[in-house]
């Protein structure tokens, strides 16, 4: 039996049967599956925008697979394949950020000084109600009855904070440590 626990980065003989796989041609195969999986995602409409990540791994696989291939003479079909499909779905998603793109420049120059202008016009109503709201909050447990009342004679409070503030009314709230 064969001791395969020193392995020295050394090919080693080929099993009869196995055929050997040329340099890159792993790689061509991730590069093509990743590049049509990209292309798949670019051509949905406002999905392909998300397609540049995956597209840009599709290329970089297909160019490392074709440097391998050329440097081992091994066959460059699909390692080109993925790389061509990956550049073509790269371009359809750059088309879509550009086209999106400009909806976004002519939707904030026709619409969006108007949307602005229709927020601020509804802050201030919903500011403007809730400075006069009223409210009135009424607890009653048997006999016993509480009303709390918020918003009513505001100008009533306002004059008694104001006088409560003018007066001189000191009160000595230190603590007799004597008794």
């Amino acid at each position: 039996m064969e001791d395969f626990t020193n392995n020295t980065g050394q090919p080693r003989e080929q099993l009869p049967g196995q055929t050997p796989r040329p340099a890159g041609q792993t790689l061509g195969v991730a590069a093509l599956v990743t590049a049509i999986v990209t292309f798949v995602i670019a051509v949905i409409p406002c999905v392909g925008l998300i397609a540049v990540i995956p597209g840009i791994i599709a290329i970089v696989l297909a160019s490392v697979a074709l440097s391998q291939a050329s440097k081992n003479d091994s066959p460059r079909g699909i390692p080109l394949a993925g790389l061509i499909i990956g550049i073509v779905a790269m371009l359809i998603s750059m088309s879509q950020i550009m086209v999106a793109g400009k909806i976004g420049d002519k939707f904030d120059k026709e619409w969006g000084g108007d949307i602005e202008n229709v927020i601020k016009d509804v802050q201030k109503d919903v500011l403007d109600g809730l400075e006069d709201a009223t409210v009135d909050i009424r607890i009653e447990n048997g006999d016993d009855t509480v009303n709390i009342k918020v918003g009513e004679d505001r100008e009533d409070r306002r004059r008694q904070l104001e006088e409560l503030e003018e007066a001189n009314t000191v009160t000595n709230d230190t603590v007799d440590n004597n008794q």
